[in-house]
């Protein structure tokens, strides 16, 4: 940690990296980007504007039947979660930096594009 300065490079880098989950807001299935550092989480909601969040049919099947198993395919392995809100926990290692907050950010563009296209279905 010392040696590298990781915790000094997280410091500098979490701006670009939470600009980056920002970005997704575009994303009707987007309600919110919450954390610090390199720990995030982006909530998920049917209705953004209300805040309307999942029942707990929908949530399974977001969660456990598509986005864990889709982000994962899509290489990126981070944690879908509905302990409270539906959210997608994300924990990058502490080394990343530009070129992997932009793979992150294109992988989570197009499964939360695929997942919303299916919600409104």
């Amino acid at each position: 940690f010392e040696r590298e300065d990781l915790c000094g490079h997280v410091l500098a880098k979490e701006g670009e990296f939470r600009q980056t989950l920002e970005d997704l807001r575009d994303i009707p299935i987007v309600g919110d980007v919450r954390g610090a550092g390199f720990f995030h989480a982006i909530e998920l909601v049917k209705d953004r504007d209300t805040k309307e969040t999942f029942d707990d049919d929908e949530s399974e099947w977001l969660l456990r039947g598509f986005l864990s198993g889709a982000l994962y395919e899509n290489g990126l392995i981070c944690r879908a979660d509905d302990r409270g809100d539906p959210v997608i926990q994300l924990a990058p290692p502490l080394i990343s930096d530009t070129e992997q907050f932009e793979e992150i950010h294109d992988v989570l563009r197009a499964v939360l594009t695929e997942a919303w296209d299916q919600v409104v279905r």
